[in-house]
C-alpha cells in the first residue's frame, strides 16, 4: 500500500532509522559505555599485529628476513637437544651401577656395609645429648628390645610405598592393584640408541607372582626434536608425541584391567530369560601399559582423549625425571615435602601482598577516625626456596599441562 505516494516499506525504514539514531544518542551519552568503547579502541590500536600493518613495505621485507633467520635458529636448537639426549644417554650409563646396587639393597640380595649404611641426620647432635642423660638401665632395655625386632629381607614394599606417597600415582592405583605392586622390584629408564629416533623406555621389573607371567612390563615414549613445518616458531625443545605399551600375560582369572558382569536377556518371541556374562574394562594402574594412541593420520582427538594422552605423557616424564633418579626421597617423603615447601612459599608471597593491602587500610584509618585501626600483622617472610632442574610440567610446581620445563636442558615439553 502507499501513503501520499510513499511506499509503506520506506516509511517503516525511516521510522526504524529514527529509533536507532535516538538509541545511539542515549548510549553515547552514557560515560561508562564511552569509557568501555575507548578502552576497546585503545587495545585494538596498540596490538603488535596492527602496528606491523602500519609499517612500510621495505620494513616488512626486513622483518620477513628476520623470520627466516629465526627458523634457522630453531633447527640449530633442535640439533642442540639431540646432543643433550646423547649426553643423557652417556650419564645414564654412569648412574646405572648405582641404581643396580640400589635394587640389590631393596630386594635384600646384598646387605649394605656399615660404611654404606652410615648417614648423619640433622638431629644427630640432639640425639647424642639425649642419649648422654639416659639411664643405663633404659638403654639396656632398648638394646634388648632391638635385638628382638624382626629383620625382614631388604626394604619391603619399597616401590609400592612410593606409589602410595605420590598423589599423581596413587590416583591411578585401585585396591586390587596393590597386591600386584607389592611385587614390583625395580623401575629403570632406557634411552634410545645413537642413530635411532629419540625415545625412552620405562621398565617395570616384577618378581614372580600369581598375577602375570611377565618379569618386565615396558612403556615406550616416542619423542620428536624438530620444528613443525607449519608452525616452526612454536618449537621449544623435544616433545613426547606418542607412546606404546606391552601385552601383559595375565594368569587365569587374575586380569584386574577387566571385570566380569552378568546381564539378563529376554527372548523377543518365546519370552524366556537367560543370563549372560561378559567382560568390560575396569579402572586399574595396569591400563598404563595399554595407552591411547596419538592420532597419526592428521585427525584430531576429542578433548577427553587429548587430556588422557597429555596425562599419560606427564606421568611418563615424571617417572623418568623424578621418581627413578630420586626414588629413596619419594619413599621417605622428603621429595614430597620439598614440593610442599615450594607451594608454601607461593602462599607466603600471597600473604605478604595481603599485608600490603592491610597497610592501605591503616592509611584510611588515619583519614577516617571512626574506622578501627588494623592490628599489625605478623611477619610472613618465608625461607628462600632453592629450585633445581625444575619445575617440570609434571611435578606439583608445574604451571599446568602443556608447560615447558624452564630448565631447558631437560629437553621436555608435553605435547
Amino acid at each position: 500500500s502507499f501513503s501520499d505516494g510513499v511506499p509503506s516499506e520506506s516509511l517503516e525504514a525511516a521510522k526504524n532509522a529514527s529509533n536507532t539514531e535516538k538509541l545511539t544518542d542515549q548510549v553515547m551519552q552514557n560515560p561508562q559505555v564511552l569509557a568501555a568503547l575507548q578502552e576497546r579502541l585503545d587495545s585494538v590500536s596498540h596490538t603488535p599485529s596492527s602496528y606491523i600493518e602500519t609499517l612500510p613495505k621495505a620494513v616488512k621485507r626486513r622483518i620477513n628476513a628476520l623470520k627466516q633467520l629465526q627458523v634457522k635458529c630453531a633447527h640449530i636448537e633442535a640439533k642442540f637437544y639431540e646432543e643433550v639426549h646423547d649426553l643423557e644417554r652417556k650419564y645414564a650409563a654412569l648412574y646405572q651401577p648405582l641404581f643396580d646396587k640400589r635394587r640389590e639393597f631393596i630386594t635384600g640380595d646384598v646387605e649394605p656395609t656399615d660404611a654404606e649404611s652410615e648417614w648423619h641426620s640433622e638431629n644427630e647432635e640432639e640425639d647424642k645429648l639425649a642419649g648422654d642423660v639416659k639411664d643405663k638401665v633404659v638403654i639396656a632395655e632398648k638394646e634388648a628390645a632391638a635385638a628382638e625386632e624382626p629383620n625382614p629381607k631388604g626394604i619391603p614394599e619399597f616401590w609400592f610405598t612410593i606409589f602410595r606417597n605420590v598423589d599423581m600415582l596413587s590416583e591411578l592405583v585401585q585396591e586390587y592393584d596393590e597386591p600386584i605392586l607389592k611385587h614390583l622390584q625395580d623401575i629403570k629408564v632406557k634411552f634410545s640408541e645413537p642413530g635411532q629416533p629419540m625415545s625412552f623406555v620405562l621398565e617395570f621389573h616384577f618378581e614372580p607372582n600369581d598375577y602375570f607371567s611377565n618379569s618386565v612390563l615396558t612403556k615406550t615414549y616416542k619423542m620428536k626434536s624438530e620444528p613443525d613445518k607449519a608452525d616452526p616458531f612454536s618449537f621449544e625443545g623435544p616433545e613426547i608425541v606418542d607412546c606404546d605399551g606391552c601385552a601383559i600375560d595375565w594368569k587365569k582369572g587374575k586380569n584386574v584391567t577387566v571385570k566380569t558382569i552378568k546381564k539378563k536377556q529376554k527372548h523377543k518371541g518365546r519370552g524366556t530369560v537367560r543370563t549372560i556374562t561378559k567382560q568390560v574394562p575396569s579402572d586399574s594402574f595396569f591400563n598404563f601399559f595399554s595407552p591411547l594412541k596419538a592420532s597419526g593420520d592428521g585427525e584430531s582427538l576429542d578433548e577427553d582423549s587429548e587430556f588422557t594422552l597429555a596425562s599419560d605423557f606427564e606421568i611418563g616424564h615424571f617417572f623418568r625425571e623424578r621418581i627413578v633418579p630420586r626414588a629413596v626421597l619419594y619413599f621417605t617423603g622428603e621429595a614430597i615435602e620439598d614440593d610442599d615447601n615450594f607451594e608454601e612459599g607461593e602462599e607466603g608471597e600471597e600473604e605478604e601482598l595481603e599485608g600490603d593491602e592491610e597497610g592501605e587500610d591503616e592509611d584510611d584509618a588515619d583519614v577516617n577516625p571512626k574506622k578501627e585501626p588494623s592490628q599489625p600483622s605478623e611477619c610472613k617472610q618465608q625461607e628462600p626456596v632453592l629450585m633445581t632442574r625444575g619445575p617440570h610440567s609434571s611435578c606439583p610446581k608445574s604451571p599446568g599441562f602443556g608447560a615447558t620445563c624452564p630448565w631447558r636442558a631437560c629437553g621436555f615439553r608435553s605435547a
